[in-house]
């Protein structure tokens, strides 16, 4: 499992990962829920120093060329991942869905990527890569390419289509991230609201 950790937050104008919800940061949260998944997490950023106080059950990856945006991060934390696929999700989605995620890792038997696809956009900080996709991933990237998808035409893709994913969560919840301020109002305001399905 690997979370990306090291987005700048410029429109948000805070550190998303340290915003507390619940009590917890952001990332706290995020970890604590990919944690009953599996024994391998890995949290990519390139300030390991203001996350060692957290003591979380992690390993700390640095990007391996800072500064080179999501694609990196993925690459980063896919290579240091133990196992032969890894489930990536940015540390600013609060709501994950565990049962999602559960029905979401066996079908990477097969596959170099699982990736949910709503509306007819993809989700790739929600999706599972193989070890597989680092080549194609590192030409993108040695050619200074940022996108995440335009490797995909490379490689085994088993999309998760909406019918799918809305029998794990019907109101699309996982996919809920924290980009702006109003984002972060959108997202205390879900799980404010009596009676608002939360995530599983």
């Amino acid at each position: 499992m690997v979370v990306l950790a090291g987005g700048r937050s410029r429109r948000l104008g805070r550190d998303k990962a340290f915003l507390m919800l619940d009590g917890q940061p952001l990332v706290v949260r995020t970890v604590d829920r990919l944690a009953a998944l599996s024994d391998d997490l890995v949290v990519v950023t390139n300030e390991a120093a203001r996350f060692e106080p957290l003591v979380l059950p992690v390993r700390l990856v640095p990007d391996e060329r800072p500064g080179e945006g999501a694609l990196m991060g993925i690459y980063s934390g896919l290579r240091a991942a133990r196992y032969p696929h890894a489930l990536v999700v940015a540390c600013d989605m609060p709501l994950l869905s565990l049962p999602l995620l559960r029905y979401m890792l066996p079908l990477a038997n097969g596959s170099d990527v699982v990736i949910p696809r709503v509306a007819g956009l993809l989700e790739p900080l929600h999706a599972i890569y193989g070890k597989a996709c680092l080549p194609a991933m590192g030409r993108l990237l040695d050619q200074g390419q940022r996108q995440i998808i335009a490797f995909f035409g490379q490689v085994r893709v088993r999309y998760v289509e909406e019918d799918e994913i809305a029998r794990c969560d019907p109101h699309h919840l996982s996919f809920v991230n924290v980009n702006t301020p109003e984002d972060w109002e959108r997202v205390q305001r879900l799980l404010a609201e009596p009676g608002k399905p939360q995530p599983g």
